[in-house]
């Protein structure tokens, strides 16, 4: 196991009815913006909830983050800021209104072009405290300090972590799941499985708790994935996938043990080109990610295989291949495909987004930084 320091500051509050505690986690003194996407929230009882929890506080709202939150669309919010002086953030949505929210949370006083924060790893002072209620198990947001951007003039999808914009509280209430379409839900399952997958699935480093936590989280996943799309209203299953997505990635299961996050950086650019969904392109890539890098993760595909889906073949190279087609058939039961074409996406794309990849100096890729843009290229055709 490698050395790790590990903290986690977001106090999590679970269970049904819970977003009443707002009263008592938010600053009585505290000038509040609520964050929100669509408007999902008001059809499904949650921003009543909300409300209720707010009164006699002072707050202000914003709504219109996009799945993608877009930069642009996020700067208007940074002007609200301003504007009305807001010293506290409240998302309330999906991963994406949380992820923006952290931007704003950090745009606020930085001086200078905000997106450089993505683009430029640019430092940052002074971020507004943070406290959201989730209600699309996917992310792991809630309870980490990262934050995925669009920026939609220029078709990038960038990244940016701090300690800064950890929330100090999140609240999940399963019954919030309820209501979400079902291609939201599979895409939440997905985006977690392949969460963890990205922290467990490199090289065995003797890391005994982290890969057992990990594979705990992965059955869970497949066992209740596709029942929560059957028994939408059954609490037990939205519970274990709300609270597996949280733990696939507040850090903890990724101590002291390699990570590979090729999956996510293609991914991302497949986004910001085509649209697709964020786990869409997750399910597209990690098993052309699994194939290509095959005998680099021999020893993990082999345990993965024997503990996670209970294959006993005999034979490896056959159990490496149906393990990997066993991840393949899981996406595919969450209605998510896994190949280019499924999405209308052709051959001719692979070009420009490697390119994209260089662009973004995205050149060594993976837990032997040996994924290089050729590479990358080749994971592409094969995920065609």
């Amino acid at each position: 196991m490698q050395n790790f320091t590990f903290s986690n500051p977001t106090k999590i509050v679970f269970g049904e009815g819970q977003i009443k505690e707002l009263a008592n986690l938010i600053p009585a003194n505290a000038r509040i913006l609520l964050t929100y996407g669509g408007g999902s929230i008001k059809k499904n009882g949650v921003y009543e909830q909300v409300v209720k929890a707010l009164e006699g506080k002072t707050w202000f709202e914003f709504s219109g983050i996009e799945p993608n939150p877009h930069y642009e669309t996020l700067m208007k919010a940074v002007e609200l800021v301003k504007q009305e002086k807001i010293d506290f953030l409240l998302p309330v949505g999906g991963g994406s209104v949380i992820d923006g929210t952290k931007l704003i949370a950090a745009a606020v006083n930085f001086d200078g072009e905000p997106w450089d924060i993505m683009a430029k790893n640019q430092p940052f002072f002074g971020a507004l405290p943070i406290g959201c209620v989730l209600t699309l198990p996917a992310t792991g947001t809630e309870s980490n300090g990262n934050s995925v951007i669009t920026k939609a003039a220029t078709h990038e999808k960038l990244a940016f972590g701090s300690p800064l914009v950890y929330p100090q509280f999140a609240i999940l209430d399963p019954t919030t799941t309820y209501s979400l379409p079902p291609r939201q839900m599979a895409n939440g399952a997905v985006d977690a499985f392949v969460h963890i997958m990205e922290q467990y699935l490199t090289y065995p480093v003797d890391a005994k708790v982290q890969d057992r936590f990990a594979e705990g989280l992965l059955m869970t996943l497949i066992e209740e994935g596709p029942r929560s799309l059957k028994e939408p209203t059954n609490y037990a299953v939205r519970a274990n996938v709300m609270w597996a997505a949280t733990m696939a990635l507040n850090g903890l299961i990724g101590v002291g043990v390699p990570q590979d996050w090729a999956t996510h950086m293609i991914g991302h650019e497949l986004t910001a080109m085509h649209g697709l969904d964020h786990a869409q392109t997750l399910a597209v890539v990690l098993p052309a990610v699994m194939q290509h890098q095959r005998e680099k993760k021999r020893a993990k595909l082999l345990q993965y295989g024997r503990r996670v889906w209970n294959l006993n073949h005999t034979d490896e190279d056959a159990l490496i291949d149906a393990a990997i087609d066993a991840t393949k058939n899981f996406f595919e039961e969450m209605g998510t495909p896994t190949t280019l074409s499924g999405y209308g996406v052709g051959r001719e794309s692979i070009p420009k987004l490697v390119d994209m990849l260089v662009k973004h100096n995205l050149l060594a890729l993976g837990e032997h930084g040996a994924i290089t843009p050729e590479v990358s290229r080749e994971i592409l055709e094969l995920a065609a």
